[in-house]
């Protein structure tokens, strides 16, 4: 149990900003292993972030309570994901070579195709959900299960890209490398257990919502698809980009299904 609190906080604290114990650190092996709690990860980022709308939902409109809920999610996982998606804009947007793209990836500035992808990503998000959510005006419980639901389903879309795929850099030195080393069926059933669970218990109350894995599902295929055409694997920046596309994503299907199916 000792060994899977220290996994656990592991990786608590190589996803999120929110403080962890002293004897903490990003020893490889553990951060290897950290890969089961990933999704679990979207549950606490998912209720942070669905307390911050609930709290100003109180006082304020639904959209602009979405805003902040946003930005607290952001602030929780110190953009992690928001910045891998800004690199992979601009390392393929601007790169055609896999060298040049990775050399783009790895420069922390950001160029004109990641400032606009994340405007564009976070004006979509902000309508999807701000649709989504009103769906579920009547139950305060099921805004919840969505929040959580979207962030460890798109995390699970994420972490599963490790489970088929190499990992693209050679420089051992990149943070992201431990995560890209062989996993048991441990990390692969920790996973999809947390990554899945939300969705389930959201399904029970409509058991169409199962349908929003297939547009996920296809969505990371063609994802993890194009990033192994151009870069031969994958990298922490893809992984982070994944993420947020299959939230969005989710979001949508979530919107589609409710409407027309």
């Amino acid at each position: 149990m000792k060994k899977e609190l220290h996994i656990f906080f592991t990786c608590l604290m190589f996803y999120t900003r929110i403080p962890c114990p002293k004897n903490i650190d990003h020893n490889p092996d553990y951060l290897n292993k950290a890969t089961r709690y990933f999704p679990f990860i979207g549950w606490i980022v998912g209720t942070i972030s669905f307390l911050a709308f609930y709290l100003f939902s109180l006082f304020l409109s639904t959209e602009t309570a979405v805003i902040f809920s946003i930005i607290i999610s952001v602030l929780t996982t110190g953009a992690f994901h928001e910045d891998g998606f800004a690199d992979v804009c601009d390392g393929f947007g601007g790169g055609w070579t896999k060298e040049k793209i990775l050399i783009i990836m790895k420069d922390s500035a950001i160029g004109a195709y990641g400032a606009i992808g994340l405007v564009l990503l976070f004006l979509v998000k902000f309508k999807l959900l701000s649709e989504s959510i009103s769906l579920f005006t009547n139950n305060i419980f099921l805004v919840y299960l969505l929040f959580i639901s979207a962030h460890a389903v798109s995390r699970l879309a994420a972490i599963s890209i490790i489970f088929t795929h190499e990992y693209s850099r050679d420089d051992a030195s990149s943070k992201s490398k431990p995560i890209a080393k062989d996993h048991s069926w441990k990390e692969v059933l920790g996973s999809f257990f947390f990554g899945l669970i939300p969705l389930l218990v959201l399904s029970y109350f409509n058991y169409k919502i199962l349908l929003a894995l297939i547009p996920v599902y296809v969505t990371r295929y063609f994802l993890a698809r194009y990033f192994q055409k151009w870069i031969d694997g994958y990298t922490g920046d893809c992984l982070g980009a994944a993420q947020q596309v299959c939230e969005v994503i989710y979001y949508l299907s979530i919107l589609f299904i409710w409407k027309f199916i």
